[in-house]
């Protein structure tokens, strides 16, 4: 007899994220704490940060940011560890673009984009392009049952500590979540995406760099 699967580990229809299926898939989610203040006063998800209502998360808005070559800032650097257990570091993908993705398993949108973001790694990798998770809650098993349910072959870092989001919070407000960062091929960010990343609008952002030459 097969398993009822969890609801949050059911896929969601992308249009169809009601105000129940989003509080449905964080419900008994223990809140992530506020580990800095976005330093843009202009975005409208910082703001929210501090007054998440309890919601233990930040819709996005889908608001989409792009940063022209000559205005990007210096290049981010971290390291972290995969949930296989094995450390990296973002000089390792030093030379090719890369992308990051802030996720967790209860997070509705989440669900939502990740088919997107497996057949974005599909086309991408072959070319050079690193995709990342960086999942800012789960334990590995929780994690990992997500990335089965989805089919999802690239890795995830795990960040309940925080040091990949802290790393990026001049571009990634606490707990907006989900939200897509896109680093050039001198590791600066190039574009960040707040809420669901569209296939199409992430793909052009990932075209973008990868014809960008240092």
């Amino acid at each position: 007899m097969t398993e009822a699967r969890p609801e949050w580990l059911r896929p969601a229809s992308r249009g169809r994220l009601s105000r129940r299926n989003v509080l449905a898939g964080i419900a008994g989610i223990a809140a992530l704490p506020l580990l800095a203040a976005c330093s843009n006063a202009d975005d409208p998800l910082a703001a929210q940060a501090g007054n998440a209502d309890g919601k233990n998360y930040i819709a996005g808005d889908g608001s989409v940011l792009e940063i022209a070559a000559e205005e990007r800032g210096e290049p981010v650097r971290f390291s972290s560890t995969l949930f296989s257990g094995e450390a990296v570091n973002s000089s390792d993908w030093a030379g090719e673009p890369a992308v990051l993705n802030f996720w967790y398993a209860a997070c509705a949108p989440c669900r939502v984009e990740a088919p997107d973001l497996q057949a974005l790694h599909e086309e991408f990798e072959p070319q050079g392009v690193q995709l990342f998770g960086v999942n800012v809650r789960d334990t590995a098993a929780t994690a990992e049952a997500f990335e089965r349910t989805f089919g999802i072959a690239y890795p995830s870092m795990e960040d309940r500590g925080g040091q990949v989001l802290m790393a990026m919070t001049d571009y990634v407000p606490p707990q907006a979540v989900p939200a897509t960062i896109v680093l050039d091929r001198q590791g600066r960010v190039s574009a960040r995406i707040l809420g669901i990343a569209e296939h199409s609008t992430l793909k052009s952002l990932i075209t973008t760099v990868l014809d960008e030459r240092v």
